[in-house]
C-alpha cells in the first residue's frame, strides 16, 4: 500500500491557522472510490512557531527541516506528498519539495491551494499542480499515477498541470494560458468531512475552522474569488449538525466560520445561529459578514450567541471601491452597523491602503469614518496584488507597481506613492497598537472629542510619540501598552491646555483596561483612581468636560476581580 502525506506550513499554531485545506484532500483520498483503502494517508502540518523551525533563521534550513521530517526513513518514505500552498508558505514549501526530491528519488510532489490556483504553471519544484478545488482531481491523479496507467497514457484531468520541467508527451498538463482551467468541484454533499472522519482533531488546536459553504456572490477584484463562480454551494445541514456536535463534545473554545459572506442568505444565516445557540451555547464564533445585508432581525440573532463579526469596509470612498468592483452606500452602511451597536454585537472593520485611485488623505478619511462607528477592532492592510485575481489583470492599467513575489504588496500607484505607502504603514501600526492591542474602543472617541482631533491625526501623533520612546519595542502586554496610552493622552491634554481633564481621562483608561484584562484571563487588578469607579464606569464619564465639572473627586483604589456574575469591583481600604 502506497503512503501519501498531505501537508502544509502554518503561520502559527492556533484555531485560525489549521491545516483544513490539506485535511480536506486527505479525507477525499480516504473516501474516493478510486483511492479508498488503496493508500495510507497521513496529515502532517508544520508551524513557524514550532520550536524546531523557530530556532532556524535561514529559509534554506527551514525547508530542509520540513523535507527531512516528511521524507522519513528509507523503508517508510511516502510515494507522494500533497502540499497546500498559500501566500505565506509558497517559497518555503517549494524549497522543501526540491529537498524532498533529492532525499527520496522518484517521490511525486503535488501542490494545490490559492497560490497554485492563481498560476499553476509558475511552480518548478512540484511535479503536478492542481488549480481549484482538489477533492476530485487529486484522487484521480493518484489513481492514474499509481493504480491505472503509465504516465505516457495519461488522460488529461481538468485543473491538473504538470511542472514545466516535465515535458513528456501525453502528460496530464493543461496547456498554459491566461485563463486557468480549474478542477471540477465536487458537490458539497459528496465531500467527506475531515472532522467527522477523524482526519482533523479540533481539540489539538483549541478551536476550528468551519466551512458552511463555498463560493462568494461578489467579485471584489483583489480577492482570489474574483475569478471563481459567482455562486454559493452550501454544505448539507446534516453534516453541519454533526460537526457542531463534535465541536461541543471536544469542548473547544472558538470557531472561525470561513464563509466569505456568512449573511449572503439571511434566512439560512439566522437558522444556523439558532442551531449554534442550541448545540454550542458557550462557544465563541467569528463570522465574516457584509454590512449591506444586516438588519435588526439578523443583528438580534447574532446577539444571542457569543460571537464577533469582521466586516470588509476596505475604503469609505465609493469611487475608490468602484475600481475594485465593490459598492458602498454610506448611509445604509451606517444604519446597519447601528443595529449591531444597538444589540451589543461585537464587530470590526477591514481597511486596505494602496487601492487603485485612493490617496493617503483618502485612507485617513476611511479610518475616521470607520472609527466613528465604534468598531471593536480595525484591521489595516497593505493591498496585495495577488496573481490570479482580476486586480492583477487590471493593475498595469491603473499604473500600479507591486512586488513580484509573496506577499505581492503594492509598491506605488500614481495617487499613492511609495512615501505615502510608508506613511500609511506607520499609521496602521500605531492604530493597531493603540486601538486594537490597547483595547481602546470604550473610550477612544471620547478622548478624540475633547482634543478636537480626527482619529487618523491622533494615530499619526501617537506614531510620532512612540518613535520618541526608548521602550516602544517592549509594548506587547496590555498593561504596558496602557502605560504608553496614558502617557500619550496626558501629554496631548496638557499640550491642549486641558490639564483639568487628565485625572478623569486616565481613570477612564485604567478602569476599562483592568476590566478588559479580567474579562480576557480573569486577572485581578488594583487601580488607583481620582474618582469613584461607579462614577467612572457610567456613560457620563465619556463626556470628560461635563464629568469633570459635575462629579466630585474621590481618591481611592479599586480592586477589579471576577465575581459570580462577571467582572466586578470594590474599593479597597
Amino acid at each position: 500500500m502506497k503512503h501519501i502525506i498531505c501537508t502544509t506550513l502554518l503561520v502559527e499554531t492556533s484555531p485560525q491557522a489549521m491545516p483544513l485545506g490539506a485535511a480536506c484532500i486527505a479525507s477525499a483520498i480516504k473516501a474516493d472510490l478510486r483511492t479508498r483503502e488503496k493508500f495510507s494517508v497521513q496529515l502532517t502540518d508544520f508551524s513557524l512557531e514550532d520550536s524546531a523551525l523557530s530556532l532556524l533563521t535561514e529559509d534554506e534550513d527551514k525547508a530542509l527541516h520540513i523535507a527531512t521530517s516528511l521524507a522519513g526513513k528509507k523503508d517508510t518514505a511516502p510515494a507522494a506528498i500533497c502540499f497546500s500552498v498559500y501566500v505565506w508558505n509558497h517559497t518555503l514549501l517549494e524549497r522543501a519539495a526540491k529537498e524532498i526530491k533529492r532525499l527520496v528519488p522518484g517521490i511525486v510532489c503535488i501542490a494545490g491551494g490559492p497560490e497554485v490556483t492563481a498560476n499553476p504553471t509558475a511552480f518548478s519544484e512540484f511535479d503536478y499542480t492542481v488549480a481549484g478545488q482538489g477533492e476530485s482531481a487529486v484522487p484521480a491523479l493518484l489513481s492514474e499515477l499509481f493504480l491505472e496507467h503509465s504516465e505516457d497514457s495519461f488522460k488529461p484531468i481538468p485543473g491538473v498541470y504538470t511542472s514545466f520541467k516535465k515535458e513528456a508527451a501525453g502528460s496530464l498538463a493543461s496547456a498554459c494560458s491566461t485563463k486557468v482551467s480549474r478542477a471540477i468541484p465536487c458537490l458539497p454533499e459528496a465531500l467527506a468531512s475531515p472532522y467527522l472522519d477523524g482526519t482533523l482533531d479540533p481539540g489539538r488546536y483549541g478551536g476550528a475552522l468551519w466551512e458552511l459553504a463555498r463560493g462568494c456572490p461578489f467579485k471584489c477584484s483583489y480577492c482570489y474569488e474574483s475569478k471563481g463562480e459567482q455562486k454559493i454551494a452550501y454544505f448539507p445541514l446534516e453534516r453541519l449538525e454533526k460537526e457542531l456536535d463534535l465541536f461541543a463534545q471536544k469542548n473547544i473554545a472558538q470557531v472561525f466560520v470561513l464563509d466569505p459572506t456568512y449573511n449572503a442568505n439571511k434566512r439560512r444565516a439566522i437558522d444556523m445561529l439558532g442551531l449554534i445557540r442550541k448545540k454550542a451555547p458557550g462557544m465563541f464564533f467569528y463570522f465574516e459578514a457584509r454590512a449591506e445585508y444586516i438588519d435588526r432581525e439578523l443583528a438580534q440573532a447574532f446577539s444571542r450567541i457569543p460571537c464577533a463579526l469582521q466586516i470588509g469596509l476596505q475604503s469609505a470612498d465609493p469611487e475608490v471601491l468602484k475600481n475594485v468592483h465593490r459598492t458602498l452606500d454610506k448611509k445604509l452602511f451606517t444604519r446597519n452597523i447601528g443595529f449591531l451597536n444597538e444589540t451589543g454585537v461585537t464587530f470590526g472593520f477591514d481597511l486596505i491602503y494602496g487601492l487603485p485611485g485612493d490617496t493617503y488623505a483618502g485612507f485617513c478619511r476611511s479610518i475616521d469614518f470607520a472609527i466613528s462607528l465604534y468598531p471593536n477592532n480595525l484591521e489595516l492592510f497593505c493591498l496585495s496584488v495577488l496573481p490570479g485575481t482580476t486586480l492583477h489583470d487590471d493593475a498595469a492599467g491603473f499604473g500600479m507597481q507591486w512586488e513580484a513575489f509573496p506577499p505581492y504588496h503594492v509598491l506605488s500607484t500614481p495617487q499613492f506613492g511609495a512615501k505615502d505607502l510608508a506613511r500609511a504603514a506607520r499609521l496602521s501600526q500605531a492604530a493597531n497598537l493603540f486601538y486594537n492591542d490597547g483595547r481602546a474602543v470604550p473610550w477612544f472617541n471620547a478622548i478624540c472629542h475633547v482634543l478636537h482631533q480626527r482619529p487618523s491625526v491622533f494615530f499619526e501623533n501617537y506614531a510620532t510619540f512612540l518613535e520618541s520612546q526608548k521602550n516602544r519595542t517592549l509594548l506587547t502586554e496590555h498593561a504596558e501598552i496602557e502605560k504608553s496610552q496614558c502617557a500619550f493622552i496626558e501629554k496631548a491634554l496638557r499640550e491642549h491646555k486641558l490639564e483639568k481633564l487628565v485625572p478623569a481621562a486616565l481613570d477612564l483608561v485604567r478602569m476599562n483596561g483592568a476590566i478588559s484584562r479580567c474579562t480576557a484571563d480573569g486577572s485581578e487588578s488594583r487601580v488607583p483612581l481620582h474618582y469613584h469607579p461607579d462614577d467612572i464606569m457610567t456613560d457620563y464619564a465619556l463626556d470628560l468636560v461635563f464629568f469633570t465639572q459635575n462629579c466630585g473627586k474621590q481618591q481611592c483604589t479599586a480592586r477589579v476581580f471576577m465575581g459570580k456574575q462577571g467582572v466586578d469591583w470594590r474599593l479597597t481600604r
